[in-house]
């Protein structure tokens, strides 16, 4: 595969073709575009490019860039997958100056944490101290999850 070029410059985002990515995903099933272009213009978005510009990677983070960051919806196209591209835009953000000084980085993932743990990401330490409320709709669709 040729050359695979990491961007975070927004006006290169396929968002078309992320929601069709997203709405396939086992995380967001079905997510209507509008949520996806708020969750696109709220977060540090990363595409990765083949040299004619299709897209074929995506990944975002939601941080305050001082002590906390959520790495998000980390997707690499079928035919681009294997060869490490998941992993390069993870590295990507966790060699990024804005996040240097991260106290806590954090994901939730079904199925990579194999993936992660090469990272540097672990396992909850204190899962005692951690919450969340979910809207009624993302509770039926965790519920239906395996």
């Amino acid at each position: 595969m040729p050359e695979i070029e990491l961007s975070d410059d927004p006006s290169r985002l396929d968002v078309a073709r992320i929601h069709g990515w997203l709405a396939s995903s086992y995380w967001t099933p079905g997510v209507e575009r509008v949520q996806v272009e708020r969750q696109i213009a709220g977060s540090h978005c990363l595409g990765a490019y083949l040299p004619d510009g299709t897209q074929v990677g995506f990944a975002r983070v939601i941080s305050d860039r001082a002590s906390f960051a959520w790495l998000a919806d980390v997707w690499v196209d079928e035919p681009a997958r294997g060869q490490g591209l998941g992993r390069r835009m993870v590295g990507w953000y966790l060699d990024h100056p804005d996040y240097a000084d991260i106290r806590r980085f954090m994901l939730a993932t079904r199925d990579a944490h194999g993936v992660y743990a090469k990272l540097g990401f672990d396992a909850l330490v204190r899962p005692d101290r951690l919450m969340e409320k979910l809207s009624g709709a993302f509770a039926a669709v965790l519920a239906t999850d395996s």
